[in-house]
């Protein structure tokens, strides 16, 4: 008898049988890739992947022999010699990648080749008496390539295969050693459930009447329900700012969903300021337990409770393959997973074939792995039965960098029509203004919000527009301040516009988007037009008055001069300002993506030449995986988070955490008392010994003397603060 896995029984009575593990796997893999019409290979995989724990060293590890045993490369070895090729390669990868992830191919020196040809295995030959070798033959593979990118298409199905035989071989492990846990899986609504309460939900929304704005709304929301009849494809959704895509594109998701019998919806978002917000809008539709919200500041392992609470629990297992109605993350977790090699974050992104993908401000794509990442829409689209949304409110036109086979079409009839009926604002150029004329304009009006592109702008102004007279009608918003203390800022400035007080604001870019505000005039420091369109929507958001006005301005002052890239599409947008009347038109804002784009060259819309990486051995299906995954990272520089002890709150956690030592059960009340900073900063704070190491795991704030109340965390020592604009 072999086995898989154990139990504390020495008599082996209840041990996991090799048999039963692999024919599991093998069925749960296979049922996973019936969505992309690979359940052959996926079948395969899950047979294959474990048959090295055949040797009778492995079964002797399993009663208590420690010595390692290399069980995956027997698998790869097995498919090699059972298949021809390209069909053997497939199965190569998934089965020798099951544990430390999808390797390089490489050469006969390094890699996955020299690993099938050279490895010294034990003899695994006994699998042959129970597990029969699965039937492959080429019908079998049955993804499309186009013209260009086949290497990427031939890998992306690898990675998809991967993701299948990986959370198959986790959901049968779990089922066996932790049945508890492994039943909290799965307890979720119908869809059916929650359409009936969005449809109850929106009644309110869908009344006409009361404003040229909400009739507007509604009327975006009925193109949504109509064009969410149609079969999956890509698709735009342009929306100015105020025009109700949030509850519109969930529309269009859940019909087009019903209609096409697909599974899932994911929202994609740039921030994460976004995502609390509309994870929260979506919550109090849908139920907590039906909307997993995901992102890199929340760690399966923190719970709020002592893991009694199910919802909780089966929402943390849900961050492991997404298998939850309706899932909100970010553009670094959902992307970076596409072109990781490992197996936690490839784990899940098999579920998103058959689903319906909202990309929410699109226009936030990252421009160095633009044409990477719509590749891989167009993968989903074309070979995995998705849909995808391209939803903003300055949709670039992106046509020309697409599979030709998968040119997006407008859910909205007219979106140039719905611009003019929307619009709500008057965009000024106000030319060049140093700090003393700036301030001076600022003070001058009752409610003003200014955007500026450095936090050191953002400090500085705020000092000067300040009235000593009245202190608290100033306020300063920047990622510089932790969540909390950003949240309770925002409150203050929503309770004095509300009562029509002073209120006067000076922030970095994060208020752009998503934040709901309504400022009667916005004043924004020269950038790209993306960018002003994003601060536009934050004047006159309600149309209250006839128009709004937003000024657009260059800084004099050298601390208010862009970063490279920002100095790059604040020349643009310049130049879109001199040949347009109005600079937030379709026109203007195509125009301005041409432009950009142009101007970044082919290679700068893929900086790391991912998509050349994988065609250089497509022959060979030779491909760089663990390259390709190194390569792809969205925020390159990897940022510190600095837990602010700001309130009692924070505080009362803290002491806990250093009174238990383990942290899992409060660390994650501490994610709105944290500010990212960038290593040098995090250096010079550890050299000034203002920071402690709590619970293994985070580093606190001391000196309480480095954060001001004002503007967050201030420089330590002489080192400037180079913190991340979001």
């Amino acid at each position: 008898m072999y086995y898989a896995h154990t139990t504390e029984k020495e008599d082996k009575s209840d041990w996991q049988t090799l048999e039963e593990h692999l024919t599991n796997v093998a069925n749960i893999s296979s049922a996973f890739a019936t969505d992309f019409n690979a359940c052959e290979f996926a079948y395969a995989g899950g047979l294959l992947h474990d048959i090295g724990k055949y040797s009778p060293e492995f079964q002797k590890r399993l009663e208590g022999n420690y010595g390692r045993v290399d069980h995956s490369t027997a698998g790869a070895r097995e498919a090699e010699s059972l298949y021809p090729f390209p069909l053997s390669r497939f199965l190569e990868y998934i089965v020798a990648g099951h544990h430390g992830g999808i390797p390089n191919y490489g050469t006969n020196v390094k890699g996955l080749k020299k690993r099938i040809c050279s490895a010294e295995l034990h003899d695994y030959s006994s699998y042959t008496k129970e597990i029969p070798a699965p039937v492959l033959n080429s019908s079998h593979i049955r993804f499309s390539c186009g013209k260009n990118n086949r290497g990427f298409t031939c890998s992306f199905y690898i990675r998809m295969l991967y993701s299948c035989l990986v959370d198959a071989d986790s959901l049968d492990t779990e089922h066996f050693t932790r049945p508890d846990q492994s039943a909290l899986r799965g307890q979720y609504d119908t869809f059916d459930e929650l359409s009936n309460r969005f449809e109850d939900h929106t009644k309110a929304f869908a009344k006409i009447g009361e404003s040229l704005i909400n009739q507007c709304r509604n009327d975006v929301l009925r193109q949504c329900k109509e064009k969410a009849q149609l079969p999956p494809q890509m698709f735009t959704l342009t929306v100015p700012t105020g025009g109700g895509k949030t509850l519109s594109s969930m529309a269009f998701s859940l019909d087009h969903l019903k209609k096409n019998d697909l599974k899932r919806i994911f929202y994609v978002i740039p921030y994460t300021s976004i995502i609390e917000q509309n994870a929260d809008v979506f919550r109090n539709i849908f139920g907590n337990g039906n909307v997993l919200e995901h992102h890199s500041n929340y760690d399966p392992r923190q719970r709020e409770t002592n893991a009694t609470d199910p919802v909780n629990e089966s929402l943390t297992l849900s961050t492991e393959n997404w298998d939850i109605p309706i899932v909100v993350t970010t553009n670094v977790q959902f992307f970076e997973s596409l072109f990781s090699n490992r197996r936690s974050r490839c784990r899940k992104i098999h579920n998103l074939s058959k689903s319906v993908i909202i990309l929410d401000e699109a226009q936030m794509l990252p421009i160095g792995y633009l044409k990477p990442c719509l590749a891989a829409l167009s993968e989903l689209v074309l070979n995995y039965g998705s849909t995808v949304v391209i939803c903003t409110a300055t949709q670039p036109k992106i046509g020309s960098l697409l599979d030709e086979r998968t040119q997006p079409l407008e859910i909205i009839d007219a979106p140039d029509k719905l611009y003019k009926t929307l619009r709500r604002v008057h965009v000024n150029n106000a030319g060049e203004l140093d700090d003393e004329e700036l301030s001076d304009r600022l003070r001058e009006l009752k409610q003003v919000l200014c955007i500026v592109n450095t936090r050191k702008h953002a400090k500085f102004l705020s000092e000067k527009v300040s009235d000593p007279k009245d202190p608290e009608s100033c306020f300063h918003l920047s990622a510089a301040m932790c969540p909390a203390h950003r949240r309770k800022t925002l409150a203050r400035i929503l309770e004095l516009l509300k009562e029509g007080l002073p209120c006067r604001v000076i922030s970095t870019q994060l208020i752009e988007a998503g934040v709901d505000i309504d400022f009667p005039v916005v004043y924004r420091a020269m950038t790209g037009i993306d960018s002003v369109a994003q601060a536009a929507g934050r004047c006159n958001r309600e149309g209250r008055a006839e128009s709004g006005e937003v000024y657009v301005f260059r800084s004099a002052e050298e601390y208010g001069k862009a970063t490279s890239w920002q100095k790059r599409v604040a020349e643009i947008g310049e130049m879109i300002f001199d040949d347009f009347e109005d600079p937030l038109t379709l026109d203007a804002v195509e125009n301005y993506f041409n432009k950009l784009y142009r101007y970044e060259g082919v290679g700068g819309l893929d900086k790391k030449g991912i998509l050349p990486s994988l065609d250089e051995r497509l022959n060979e299906l030779a491909f760089p995986f663990e390259k390709v995954n190194d390569d792809f990272a969205i925020i390159e520089n990897g940022t510190k988070d600095v837990v602010i002890p700001w309130d009692n709150s924070a505080r009362s956690l803290i002491e806990k955490i250093r009174k238990i030592g383990f942290p899992d059960n409060f660390g994650r009340g501490l994610q709105g008392y944290t500010v990212s900073v960038y290593p040098q900063e995090f250096k010079a704070l550890e050299k000034s010994r203002a920071l402690d190491f709590v619970g293994e795991r985070f580093h606190v704030l001391t000196n309480m003397s480095l954060y001001s109340e004002k503007t967050g965390l201030m420089k330590s020592s002489s080192v400037e603060m180079p913190f991340l604009i979001t």
